[in-house]
């Protein structure tokens, strides 16, 4: 395993860019920043306190079925399958919301951990969880790297990061994170040695896979006085066999062009579905805006929804974001049961339907 990275080209050379091309590839840069604040890659609304006010009443009276109206699950992952290798080369135990093991081309990567019982800085307030996690923390299999995109709480998990951040399954592990969220990292445990923090298309290597940093369109901030202080990335990771495309959290953007033309064509692209709202579209893309991101991307293999299905973070009705993608034509879904490991095969789709209710 390799600790080491280097910025990787920001554009195509110039003898194999088609012209037409030539506004598009520019968005795909290194972060900038303003003052102690980084730059989205494009213009961006995050919103102030406007929306409070206007999203405030909904909350309160607006609409029902934000959460389940029954226990879900219980959901539980057999540890012991993790003793062999993926007969694809490509396997994913998705742990709900954004939450993924990942097992490609002989790496094994945790995707922005969340064990936590809420989504929030406290374990008596905040969106709780609609079912517990499906593998216990101290059954995980040892770990090549762990990647957290951002600092918000439900990629973030304290108590996660300081459980993993002593167990034996990272003893041997890289942390990768965006620039300014390993200080985090290692408030809550995890040695600086094994830390690692990119740029936008900053790249390192695990094992056979190249992980590249890439722009999304959102924020940061664990409290309405830090936005902006540490950076938000989406993440290629590309190995001999197999490319996977994790967008992490993102509102639709123009560089979703680009970021399929230099890194794709994609076997799986995972991209958030959940917690969106008209008032907010710019930071989070919805399911409409999923299938259009997707096709961006190029459209190519499977799309795999994240970011929906564990916690009560929006005003939607909790299924809808499924219900809207798994509808949309032309979509090869690739969409499992939680905490179910389960192999990625070449335009194979896989449409749980663990979030409909049982009828007799």
């Amino acid at each position: 395993m390799s600790g080491a990275f280097e910025r990787s080209s920001n554009r195509f050379p110039a003898e194999s860019t088609p012209p037409r091309y030539h506004q598009i590839i520019m968005l795909l840069e290194p972060a900038r920043r303003k003052g102690r604040q980084y730059l989205n890659p494009v213009p961006t609304n995050v919103g102030g306190p406007s929306v409070i006010f206007k999203v405030g009443p909904r909350f309160l009276f607006g609409t029902n079925g934000r959460q389940p109206s029954k226990p879900l699950g219980p959901f539980h992952t057999d540890a012991a399958i993790y003793a062999t290798q993926p007969r694809s080369g490509l396997r994913i135990t998705w742990m709900g919301h954004s939450t993924s093991l990942i097992e490609i081309d002989g790496a094994r990567i945790l995707i922005d951990p969340v064990w936590d019982e809420r989504a929030a800085p406290t374990n008596w307030a905040g969106p709780k969880r609609f079912f517990a996690p499906p593998l216990a923390l101290s059954d995980l299999p040892p770990l090549d790297a762990v990647i957290v995109s951002h600092d918000h709480y439900d990629h973030l998990g304290e108590r996660t990061i300081r459980a993993l951040s002593q167990h034996p399954a990272t003893e041997n592990a890289q942390w990768i994170t965006s620039l300014g969220v390993g200080a985090l990292l290692q408030q809550f445990g995890v040695p600086a040695a094994r830390c690692l923090e990119l740029n936008w298309m900053d790249r390192t290597q695990i094992g056979a896979v190249e992980i590249t940093a890439l722009p999304s369109r959102h924020f940061s901030g664990r409290s309405l006085f830090n936005r902006f202080e540490t950076l938000w990335s989406s993440f290629a990771l590309i190995g001999p066999n197999h490319r996977i495309y994790y967008g992490a959290d993102s509102g639709e953007w123009p560089g979703f062009h680009e970021i399929g033309q230099r890194f794709g064509p994609f076997d799986l692209t995972m991209l958030e579905i959940g917690a969106s709202d008209p008032l907010w579209a710019d930071i989070h893309m919805g399911p409409e805006g999923a299938a259009r991101s997707f096709r961006a991307l190029g459209g190519h293999g499977l799309l795999m929804p994240i970011h929906w299905g564990l916690f009560n973070l929006a005003l939607h009705p909790w299924t809808q974001p499924i219900e809207t993608i798994s509808s949309a034509a032309d979509l090869k879904l690739w969409s499992p049961t939680p905490g179910t490991p389960s192999d990625v095969i070449a335009n194979e789709e896989l449409r749980s339907a663990w979030w409909r209710p049982i009828t007799s």
